[in-house]
């Protein structure tokens, strides 16, 4: 680093410590440029407010048949600096209100956003937010972006955590393999594509009668690995995104069709509404009872594939026996802590470790308990 640089790092370190607080200063002739920074991003951190996350929200006093697309939550498109992120559901919850406009959300609203707007049921409402939470939230702010990094999450926790919002690929519950979305590695993870959304209307067309279906869902995920194997030379399709892209196409059945409807078929109009304009349909009620993943075995088992990835290029697709298969819940569940928050945060201390501790008896809350596993801790207790 040039001198001028080191000054100027210098000098606005310390500017910003004289304004903050009273410490004992290190030894900067010993530190590098990259050192400077994590020091300055670290005295931030301690400035910012440690968020003590609360447990989670409970099921709905009402959990019935309801209209959620009501003068109450009425659609309005996202300004220039709200944040839209990968998935339709959320997306179409903010513009309507039932989450933050802007896109920040803290996990007791996500828990009640996609309850109430969607009617999710509560152990899934909780397990994926908080696996969302742990790998792509801010954990020192109790604060996560539906889209992409923002910095009204608040100061970075310690890398290699980055705090990247629901956009970040491979870590929570988005990945390979989107249905809308194309792969990170081949171009915006974040944004609808309207190639795919046609390909969507055309599967829709063909095998289910101008509906989205169970039938249509099977034969629209498997034609959208096998696009990803041949296309994306890092295909990835492993545990939890293996669990979440057969989780994520039943939920369009149980979720985005009107709770009035019996046939569970969703009109192309409303998947429109829905993908394209993240809006409800027009006089939208939920369903009529909390809905989960109902399906979603049935879709894989119309074509089986173990987890896995390309590992050495496009076409190069080689089942990964280390992750968990949709069998082992309680593997994938295991492994997501001990693997996937373990490499986030490898030695976490004070308050990032309590947060820690708490996001995952909280995550362990959901579906874990309720399966049966064993809670892992990795970090203790409080």
């Amino acid at each position: 680093m040039s001198r001028s640089k080191h000054l100027l790092t210098f000098v606005s370190l310390l500017l910003y410590t004289a304004s903050h607080s009273t410490f004992a200063f290190p030894s900067f002739e010993s530190l590098s440029e990259r050192d400077l920074k994590d020091y300055l991003a670290s005295r931030q951190a301690a400035a910012a407010k440690v968020a003590d996350p609360p447990p989670p929200p409970g099921p709905l006093a009402f959990s019935g048949l309801k209209l959620v697309n009501d003068p109450a939550h009425a659609w309005v498109a996202p300004r220039a600096d709200d944040l839209r992120g990968p998935c339709p559901a959320l997306n179409t919850l903010a513009n309507h209100g039932y989450l933050p406009r802007d896109g920040i959300v803290t996990p007791t609203q996500l828990i009640n956003g996609v309850q109430e707007g969607l009617n999710l049921e509560n152990s899934l409402s909780v397990f994926v937010t908080y696996a969302a939470m742990l790998t792509d939230g801010n954990l020192l702010t109790n604060k996560m972006s539906i889209g992409r990094k923002s910095p009204k999450t608040g100061p970075d926790p310690p890398p290699p955590a980055t705090a990247g919002g629901l956009s970040t690929p491979g870590l929570g519950p988005e990945g390979d393999a989107s249905l809308t979305r194309v792969d990170a590695a081949l171009g915006d993870n974040n944004g609808f594509n309207q190639n795919l959304f046609d390909q969507f209307i055309d599967f829709s067309n063909r095998f289910g009668g101008g509906y989205y279906n169970l039938t249509v869902a099977a034969e629209l995920r498997w034609a959208r690995i096998q696009q990803s194997i041949a296309t994306n030379p890092t295909f990835s399709f492993v545990a939890p995104r293996y669990f979440t892209a057969y989780a994520e196409s039943a939920l369009i059945i149980n979720a985005f069709v009107d709770g009035r409807n019996t046939s569970r078929h969703l009109p192309i109009a409303d998947a429109t509404a829905f993908f394209k304009d993240n809006r409800f349909p027009q006089g939208f009620f939920r369903a009529p009872q909390p809905v989960g993943n109902d399906g979603a075995a049935q879709i894989f088992s119309a074509h089986p594939i173990p987890p896995g990835s390309n590992v050495n290029g496009v076409n190069t697709y080689t089942p990964d026996a280390n992750s968990a298969n949709l069998a082992q819940f309680c593997v994938m569940y295991e492994n997501f802590v001990n693997r996937t928050v373990k490499s986030l945060y490898p030695n976490p201390t004070g308050a990032l470790r309590r947060n820690l501790i708490l996001n995952l008896r909280y995550f362990f809350s959901g579906q874990p308990s309720k399966a049966g596993c064993t809670e892992v801790q990795p970090y203790g207790q409080l």
